[in-house]
Protein backbone atom coordinates (compact mmCIF):
# COMPACT_ATOMS: atom_id res chain seq x y z
CA UNK A 1 0.00 0.00 0.00
CA UNK A 2 1.24 3.82 -0.49
CA UNK A 3 2.79 5.60 2.13
CA UNK A 4 -0.29 7.88 2.20
CA UNK A 5 -2.98 5.65 0.87
CA UNK A 6 -6.27 7.60 -0.02
CA UNK A 7 -8.35 7.93 2.40
CA UNK A 8 -12.34 8.43 2.46
CA UNK A 9 -13.35 10.29 5.92
CA UNK A 10 -16.93 9.49 6.17
CA UNK A 11 -19.07 11.35 8.85
CA UNK A 12 -22.78 10.61 9.11
CA UNK A 13 -25.17 13.11 10.69
CA UNK A 14 -27.99 14.11 11.88
CA UNK A 15 -29.75 17.09 13.31
CA UNK A 16 -26.31 18.45 14.70
CA UNK A 17 -25.45 21.70 12.36
CA UNK A 18 -24.32 23.41 15.76
CA UNK A 19 -22.01 20.35 16.14
CA UNK A 20 -21.02 19.50 12.88
CA UNK A 21 -18.98 22.35 12.02
CA UNK A 22 -16.19 22.17 14.92
CA UNK A 23 -16.16 17.88 13.85
CA UNK A 24 -15.30 19.36 9.93
CA UNK A 25 -12.86 21.93 11.47
CA UNK A 26 -10.62 19.23 13.33
CA UNK A 27 -10.18 17.28 9.91
CA UNK A 28 -9.49 19.67 7.81
CA UNK A 29 -6.78 20.59 10.07
CA UNK A 30 -5.19 17.13 9.96
CA UNK A 31 -1.15 16.74 9.23
CA UNK A 32 -2.12 14.05 6.61
CA UNK A 33 -1.28 15.38 2.92
CA UNK A 34 -4.43 17.49 1.85
CA UNK A 35 -4.55 15.41 -1.76
CA UNK A 36 -4.49 12.16 -0.38
CA UNK A 37 -8.12 12.33 1.87
CA UNK A 38 -11.77 13.90 1.07
CA UNK A 39 -14.70 14.37 3.49
CA UNK A 40 -18.39 12.71 2.91
CA UNK A 41 -20.87 14.30 4.97
CA UNK A 42 -23.23 11.95 5.08
CA UNK A 43 -26.47 13.81 5.80
CA UNK A 44 -28.98 11.77 7.36
CA UNK A 45 -32.50 13.37 6.63
CA UNK A 46 -31.68 16.00 8.66
CA UNK A 47 -34.32 18.97 8.91
CA UNK A 48 -31.70 21.57 10.14
CA UNK A 49 -29.28 24.05 8.52
CA UNK A 50 -26.50 21.01 8.19
CA UNK A 51 -26.21 21.15 4.25
CA UNK A 52 -25.81 25.15 4.80
CA UNK A 53 -23.17 24.00 7.59
CA UNK A 54 -21.81 22.21 5.09
CA UNK A 55 -21.39 24.10 1.71
CA UNK A 56 -19.79 26.81 4.23
CA UNK A 57 -17.54 24.52 4.58
CA UNK A 58 -16.61 23.19 0.70
CA UNK A 59 -16.56 27.08 -0.38
CA UNK A 60 -13.31 27.43 1.82
CA UNK A 61 -11.86 23.74 2.29
CA UNK A 62 -8.61 22.61 1.23
CA UNK A 63 -9.85 19.30 1.12
CA UNK A 64 -12.54 17.87 -1.12
CA UNK A 65 -15.77 17.52 0.34
CA UNK A 66 -18.69 15.70 -0.91
CA UNK A 67 -22.07 16.03 0.57
CA UNK A 68 -24.58 12.91 0.91
CA UNK A 69 -28.18 13.27 1.22
CA UNK A 70 -29.53 9.40 2.55
CA UNK A 71 -33.34 9.87 3.05
CA UNK A 72 -33.47 6.50 4.70
CA UNK A 73 -33.45 6.78 8.54
CA UNK A 74 -30.51 4.79 10.15
CA UNK A 75 -26.91 5.81 10.65
CA UNK A 76 -26.27 2.67 8.83
CA UNK A 77 -27.54 3.94 5.85
CA UNK A 78 -25.79 7.00 5.71
CA UNK A 79 -22.47 5.06 6.05
CA UNK A 80 -22.97 2.38 3.93
CA UNK A 81 -24.27 4.90 0.99
CA UNK A 82 -21.55 7.25 1.79
CA UNK A 83 -19.39 4.67 1.50
CA UNK A 84 -20.68 3.09 -2.04
CA UNK A 85 -19.02 6.97 -3.69
CA UNK A 86 -16.19 6.82 -1.55
CA UNK A 87 -12.91 7.34 -3.29
CA UNK A 88 -10.06 6.08 -0.72
CA UNK A 89 -8.21 3.10 -0.46
CA UNK A 90 -9.04 3.35 3.00
CA UNK A 91 -12.61 4.32 4.71
CA UNK A 92 -12.42 6.39 7.63
CA UNK A 93 -15.89 6.27 9.85
CA UNK A 94 -16.41 8.61 12.54
CA UNK A 95 -19.14 10.87 14.35
CA UNK A 96 -20.73 14.34 14.05
CA UNK A 97 -19.57 14.73 17.79
CA UNK A 98 -16.11 14.36 17.89
CA UNK A 99 -13.19 16.24 17.18
CA UNK A 100 -10.22 14.62 15.77
CA UNK A 101 -6.52 15.57 17.31
CA UNK A 102 -4.34 16.88 13.99
CA UNK A 103 -2.01 13.82 13.57
CA UNK A 104 -4.96 10.89 13.57
CA UNK A 105 -4.98 9.95 10.21
CA UNK A 106 -1.16 10.55 10.04
CA UNK A 107 -0.84 8.04 13.00
CA UNK A 108 -3.13 5.77 12.40
CA UNK A 109 -2.65 4.90 8.68
CA UNK A 110 0.65 3.32 8.52
CA UNK A 111 -0.67 0.06 10.55
CA UNK A 112 -2.42 -1.59 7.54
CA UNK A 113 1.49 -1.58 5.48
CA UNK A 114 3.07 -3.28 8.81
CA UNK A 115 2.31 -6.82 7.12
CA UNK A 116 -0.08 -7.64 9.64
CA UNK A 117 -3.20 -8.54 7.62
CA UNK A 118 -4.86 -5.46 9.61
CA UNK A 119 -8.39 -4.30 7.92
CA UNK A 120 -9.98 -2.58 10.57
CA UNK A 121 -8.24 -0.08 12.51
CA UNK A 122 -9.02 2.53 15.81
CA UNK A 123 -7.10 4.72 18.32
CA UNK A 124 -7.42 6.89 21.42
CA UNK A 125 -11.07 7.81 21.86
CA UNK A 126 -11.54 10.36 25.06
CA UNK A 127 -14.30 12.21 26.22
CA UNK A 128 -14.63 16.15 26.34
CA UNK A 129 -17.08 16.81 29.05
CA UNK A 130 -19.70 19.67 28.17
CA UNK A 131 -19.69 20.22 31.93
CA UNK A 132 -17.79 18.44 34.79
CA UNK A 133 -19.51 14.97 34.61
CA UNK A 134 -21.34 13.36 38.26
CA UNK A 135 -18.79 11.15 39.81
CA UNK A 136 -20.61 8.20 39.07
CA UNK A 137 -20.02 8.76 35.13
CA UNK A 138 -16.29 8.57 36.21
CA UNK A 139 -16.60 5.47 37.64
CA UNK A 140 -18.82 3.59 35.54
CA UNK A 141 -19.20 4.98 31.92
CA UNK A 142 -15.47 5.71 31.15
CA UNK A 143 -15.79 2.91 28.83
CA UNK A 144 -17.93 1.41 25.75
CA UNK A 145 -21.27 3.06 27.20
CA UNK A 146 -20.15 6.59 25.81
CA UNK A 147 -17.83 5.27 23.15
CA UNK A 148 -14.19 5.97 25.70
CA UNK A 149 -11.66 3.75 24.65
CA UNK A 150 -8.21 4.32 26.49
CA UNK A 151 -6.17 1.71 26.67
CA UNK A 152 -2.86 1.78 28.44
CA UNK A 153 -0.84 0.11 25.43
CA UNK A 154 0.77 2.02 22.54
CA UNK A 155 0.10 -0.74 20.41
CA UNK A 156 -2.17 -3.29 19.88
CA UNK A 157 -2.49 -5.81 16.72
CA UNK A 158 -5.01 -9.01 17.55
CA UNK A 159 -7.09 -11.65 15.53
CA UNK A 160 -10.17 -10.07 17.70
CA UNK A 161 -11.98 -6.43 18.16
CA UNK A 162 -9.93 -4.68 20.29
CA UNK A 163 -12.18 -1.93 20.90
CA UNK A 164 -13.34 -0.36 17.54
CA UNK A 165 -16.12 2.13 17.48
CA UNK A 166 -18.05 3.26 14.45
CA UNK A 167 -16.37 7.09 15.85
CA UNK A 168 -12.69 6.29 14.94
CA UNK A 169 -12.92 3.58 12.50
CA UNK A 170 -10.21 2.73 9.61
CA UNK A 171 -11.34 -0.35 7.33
CA UNK A 172 -9.79 -0.80 4.10
CA UNK A 173 -12.15 -0.34 1.61
CA UNK A 174 -12.14 -3.82 -0.27
CA UNK A 175 -12.52 -5.30 3.01
CA UNK A 176 -15.47 -3.12 3.85
CA UNK A 177 -17.24 -4.26 0.69
CA UNK A 178 -16.53 -8.45 0.80
CA UNK A 179 -18.25 -8.18 4.21
CA UNK A 180 -21.29 -6.47 3.53
CA UNK A 181 -20.97 -3.18 5.25
CA UNK A 182 -22.69 -2.25 8.19
CA UNK A 183 -25.40 -4.04 9.85
CA UNK A 184 -28.43 -1.89 10.90
CA UNK A 185 -28.38 0.11 14.32
CA UNK A 186 -31.23 2.40 15.23
CA UNK A 187 -33.64 2.36 12.27
CA UNK A 188 -35.92 5.22 11.86
CA UNK A 189 -35.95 4.81 16.15
CA UNK A 190 -35.68 1.11 15.85
CA UNK A 191 -33.15 -0.41 17.52
CA UNK A 192 -32.16 -3.59 15.65
CA UNK A 193 -29.02 -4.61 15.33
CA UNK A 194 -25.19 -4.77 16.22
CA UNK A 195 -23.60 -1.85 13.67
CA UNK A 196 -19.69 -2.00 13.55
CA UNK A 197 -19.41 -4.88 16.16
CA UNK A 198 -21.73 -6.98 13.73
CA UNK A 199 -19.25 -5.86 10.77
CA UNK A 200 -15.90 -6.37 12.71
CA UNK A 201 -17.29 -10.22 13.44
CA UNK A 202 -17.63 -10.41 9.84
CA UNK A 203 -13.93 -9.07 9.30
CA UNK A 204 -12.84 -11.58 11.66
CA UNK A 205 -14.60 -14.35 9.77
CA UNK A 206 -12.87 -13.35 7.04
CA UNK A 207 -9.23 -14.52 8.32
CA UNK A 208 -8.63 -10.08 9.33
CA UNK A 209 -6.87 -8.69 12.20
CA UNK A 210 -7.16 -5.62 14.30
CA UNK A 211 -5.37 -2.80 15.36
CA UNK A 212 -5.53 -0.29 18.25
CA UNK A 213 -2.95 2.56 18.22
CA UNK A 214 -2.22 4.87 20.93
CA UNK A 215 -1.43 7.65 19.13
CA UNK A 216 -4.52 8.11 17.11
CA UNK A 217 -6.54 10.05 19.19
CA UNK A 218 -10.06 11.51 18.56
CA UNK A 219 -12.65 13.72 21.49
CA UNK A 220 -16.03 12.50 22.01
CA UNK A 221 -18.15 15.63 23.07
CA UNK A 222 -20.23 14.38 25.68
CA UNK A 223 -22.84 16.69 26.44
CA UNK A 224 -24.94 17.11 29.78
CA UNK A 225 -27.69 14.51 28.37
CA UNK A 226 -25.37 11.77 28.42
CA UNK A 227 -24.14 12.00 32.15
CA UNK A 228 -28.01 10.96 33.32
CA UNK A 229 -29.65 7.84 34.63
CA UNK A 230 -32.04 8.45 32.09
CA UNK A 231 -29.42 8.12 29.60
CA UNK A 232 -27.57 5.04 30.40
CA UNK A 233 -30.86 3.31 31.25
CA UNK A 234 -31.65 3.74 27.54
CA UNK A 235 -28.38 2.88 26.59
CA UNK A 236 -28.06 -0.63 27.98
CA UNK A 237 -31.66 -1.13 26.71
CA UNK A 238 -30.10 -0.49 23.12
CA UNK A 239 -27.44 -2.96 24.35
CA UNK A 240 -29.83 -5.80 24.70
CA UNK A 241 -31.38 -5.51 21.10
CA UNK A 242 -27.55 -5.55 19.84
CA UNK A 243 -26.67 -8.15 21.96
CA UNK A 244 -29.80 -10.60 21.15
CA UNK A 245 -28.93 -9.42 17.50
CA UNK A 246 -25.08 -11.07 17.79
CA UNK A 247 -26.26 -13.79 19.41
CA UNK A 248 -28.95 -15.41 17.06
CA UNK A 249 -26.56 -14.58 13.81
CA UNK A 250 -24.00 -16.80 16.12
CA UNK A 251 -25.88 -19.65 17.00
CA UNK A 252 -29.67 -19.02 14.84
CA UNK A 253 -30.75 -20.87 17.74
CA UNK A 254 -34.52 -22.64 18.13
CA UNK A 255 -37.75 -21.65 19.01
CA UNK A 256 -36.96 -24.21 22.61
CA UNK A 257 -33.72 -22.36 22.96
CA UNK A 258 -35.01 -18.87 22.47
CA UNK A 259 -37.45 -19.15 25.29
CA UNK A 260 -35.05 -20.97 27.94
CA UNK A 261 -32.92 -17.81 27.05
CA UNK A 262 -35.56 -15.47 27.69
CA UNK A 263 -36.25 -17.67 31.40
CA UNK A 264 -32.58 -16.68 32.00
CA UNK A 265 -32.87 -13.26 31.41
CA UNK A 266 -36.28 -12.92 33.71
CA UNK A 267 -34.00 -14.55 36.37
CA UNK A 268 -31.12 -12.04 35.73
CA UNK A 269 -33.34 -9.29 35.44
CA UNK A 270 -34.66 -10.10 39.24
CA UNK A 271 -30.81 -10.77 40.41
CA UNK A 272 -30.53 -6.81 39.12
CA UNK A 273 -33.73 -5.41 40.75
CA UNK A 274 -32.33 -7.11 43.94
CA UNK A 275 -28.78 -5.75 43.61
CA UNK A 276 -30.46 -2.30 42.45
CA UNK A 277 -32.50 -2.45 45.88
CA UNK A 278 -29.73 -3.31 48.26
CA UNK A 279 -26.63 -0.91 46.53
CA UNK A 280 -29.35 1.97 46.82
CA UNK A 281 -29.91 1.16 50.36
CA UNK A 282 -26.07 1.05 51.22
CA UNK A 283 -25.75 4.58 49.45
CA UNK A 284 -23.59 2.65 46.68
CA UNK A 285 -23.41 4.07 43.00
CA UNK A 286 -23.29 0.72 41.96
CA UNK A 287 -27.66 0.46 41.84
CA UNK A 288 -27.31 2.67 38.75
CA UNK A 289 -25.51 0.23 36.52
CA UNK A 290 -27.84 -2.70 37.88
CA UNK A 291 -31.08 -0.19 37.13
CA UNK A 292 -29.79 0.31 33.64
CA UNK A 293 -29.46 -3.43 33.57
CA UNK A 294 -33.05 -4.08 34.26
CA UNK A 295 -33.30 -1.98 30.69
CA UNK A 296 -31.10 -4.61 28.84
CA UNK A 297 -32.77 -8.10 30.05
CA UNK A 298 -36.05 -6.05 29.86
CA UNK A 299 -35.12 -6.29 25.94
CA UNK A 300 -33.85 -8.86 25.44
CA UNK A 301 -36.53 -10.41 26.75
CA UNK A 302 -38.44 -8.81 24.18
CA UNK A 303 -36.35 -9.18 21.25
CA UNK A 304 -35.63 -12.75 21.42
CA UNK A 305 -39.98 -13.40 21.69
CA UNK A 306 -39.68 -11.78 18.63
CA UNK A 307 -37.35 -13.76 17.27
CA UNK A 308 -38.95 -16.65 18.43
CA UNK A 309 -42.66 -15.75 16.80
CA UNK A 310 -41.47 -13.51 13.60
CA UNK A 311 -40.03 -15.25 11.19
CA UNK A 312 -39.36 -12.68 8.60
CA UNK A 313 -37.44 -11.10 11.58
CA UNK A 314 -35.18 -13.59 11.67
CA UNK A 315 -34.41 -13.30 7.84
CA UNK A 316 -33.60 -9.70 8.42
CA UNK A 317 -31.78 -10.86 11.22
CA UNK A 318 -29.48 -13.27 9.43
CA UNK A 319 -28.85 -10.90 6.38
CA UNK A 320 -25.43 -10.33 5.71
CA UNK A 321 -24.47 -7.78 3.02
CA UNK A 322 -26.18 -4.33 3.73
CA UNK A 323 -25.22 -2.73 0.69
CA UNK A 324 -27.63 -3.65 -1.75
CA UNK A 325 -29.75 -1.25 -2.88
CA UNK A 326 -32.95 -3.37 -1.63
CA UNK A 327 -32.04 -2.44 1.94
Amino acid sequence: MNDCPMVSVIIPTYNRAKMLGATIESFLNQSYPKDRYEMLIADNNSSDDTKAVVNDWQAISPVTIRYVFESRQGVHYARNSAAKIAKGDVLYFTDDDMLADKDLLKNLLPVFAMGYNVASATGRVLPLWEADPPKWVLRHCCNGLLSINDRSEQMVIAPFNVGVYSCHQAILRDVFFRSGGFNPENTAGEWIGDGETGLNIKIKELGYSFAFIGDSVIRHMIPVSRMTQQYLNRRLANQGNCDSYTAYRQHKFSAVSLWKKILGHCVSMMMHMMQSGLKLVLFDDGWRLHRAYINYRMNRIKYDYRLSRDSHWRKIVLRNDWLQEND
